[in-house]
């Protein structure tokens, strides 16, 4: 198949959805299809090599500007160019980029409304670029708030229209209620122009369909998948017993919870050394969060014990992966991907998670990990005590999950389930009368 993809880009993040985007697309390359992925807004940032287009279209420049100052809404191309120059973005890709919802709360809705928003100079930009393209089987919409794109594409190209939801939710609940309100309603009102949407796990599947009022046959869940390539299990090794994390720092991925049941953990008297070892992407908006999170290990007595490893590249995040007893990130969201609980298993980590959104498919799936109450800091710490204490317990998590994660979340098996979902579209179909006089291709 001819596959062309969008990806967003969150400028120098690691990002779980870029990650996902990228190494689908690099897996259905290595199955023999044609696939084509193009990055918006930003460059994206990948831990494996990335595959996307060195051109970055709906840049996120001059999506911004022409969100704030009118003038660029009717600007030159040759003004546009330099906005979205090469240059332009590596110096966009080497800063931390606002990714708040409340700062992004207009813009957000705009997007939304397409070809009728502020940034319709680029949906047509965007569309005249494809239209020069080889056209393509079907064309993959990175999430649902995106949505604005489906309608102007599927008019230009002709051919069917997928959505990937993702974890969009959670940046539709920190907009402002008015704005959220509206977001919401458009994203509705443009369900009708998606062929199909796929879901990255079952809980996420019967939320959104739920909350975007997504018709059931529209809907399939496709499992994440990820490459094994690297991963082994880690072997055990003289000194503390290591306690993970490995995320964002951000929040409401839940750091504090951590911090808080190892607090609880080391008050008991019948443990071995341990450790609390973090890693993950630091935000600018969020260094007074880990400060907090340091703060309060030394308040404890325990800052000797807590080491913030920083962003890690693959090589890195496989070594201290494989260099863990346990992994726990106690978010304090519904999380519909959990790509961290993949990468934990693949090296032979178990892990230990509230049950929100998708962790508990995942550890049922795949039995590599422990699941308990959300918002239940003791009970997390009374966890984290039992497998420190039971090394044979740790080590048959371990084992499960090293081959339960191999069996149900592969990259091979999510990209063959992706192209069922696209073939059964049936490739090139009509733009309804309906549909052309929303968008003003007939006049009436």
């Amino acid at each position: 198949m001819k596959i062309l993809a969008i990806t967003a880009g969150a400028a120098n993040m690691y990002c779980g959805s870029c990650l996902r985007d990228n190494a689908l697309a690099t897996e259905l390359r290595r199955q023999g299809h044609d696939v084509t992925l193009v990055p918006i807004y930003t460059p994206t940032r990948t831990d494996e090599p990335n595959v996307s287009e060195k051109r970055v279209l709906y840049g996120g420049v001059n999506v911004y500007l022409q969100q704030t100052v009118p003038l660029f809404r009717r600007t030159p191309k040759f003004i546009d160019r330099l906005f979205d120059s090469k240059w332009v973005m590596q110096v966009l890709s080497k800063i931390s980029v606002s990714t708040d919802p409340a700062k992004l709360a207009e813009l957000t809705v705009s997007t939304l409304k397409g070809e009728h928003g502020f940034q319709k100079k680029e949906v047509r930009k965007l569309t005249d670029w494809l239209k020069a393209q080889p056209t393509p089987d079907v064309i993959v919409l990175p999430n649902s708030l995106m949505i604005g794109l489906a309608l102007p594409l599927a008019r230009a190209l002709k051919v069917p229209v997928v959505c990937t939801l993702q974890g969009e939710d959670l940046f539709l609940d920190g907009l402002p209620a008015s704005h959220r309100a509206e977001a919401l309603e458009l994203i509705r009102e443009q369900v009708e122009h998606v062929d199909a949407f796929i879901a990255v796990s079952d809980y996420y599947a019967d939320f959104m369909g739920k909350l975007l009022a997504i018709p059931p046959e529209k809907m399939t869940m496709v499992p994440l998948g990820i490459n094994f390539d690297g991963y082994q299990p880690g072997e055990p090794s003289e000194g503390p017993l290591k306690i993970g994390y490995f995320a964002r720092i951000a929040p409401e991925k839940g750091l504090h919870n951590l911090v808080e049941a190892y607090r609880l953990l080391r008050e008991r008297n019948d443990l071995p050394a341990t450790r609390l070892e973090v890693a993950g992407y630091l935000g600018r908006e969020h260094r007074d969060y880990l400060a907090k999170a340091e703060s309060d290990m030394r308040r404890y007595g325990l800052g000797d014990e807590f080491h913030y490893h920083g962003v890690l590249d693959r090589r890195e995040k496989i070594e201290f992966l494989r260099s863990l007893a346990v992994v726990s990130v106690p978010t304090d969201y519904e999380e519909p991907k959990g790509i961290f609980l993949l990468e934990a298993m693949a090296a032979g980590t178990p892990v230990v998670q509230p049950r929100r959104g998708a962790f508990a498919e995942i550890v049922e799936k795949t039995g590599g990990g422990l699941i308990v109450d959300a918002n239940d800091p003791a009970a997390l710490a009374e966890t984290l005590a039992r497998l420190c204490l039971d090394a044979s317990e740790r080590r048959e998590l371990g084992r499960r999950g090293f081959e339960g994660v191999r069996r149900h979340y592969s990259v091979s098996d999510m990209a063959r389930q992706s192209v069922a979902v696209f073939e059964k579209l049936g490739g090139r179909k009509p733009v309804s009368e309906k549909q052309q006089v929303e968008t003003g291709a007939v006049t009436v």
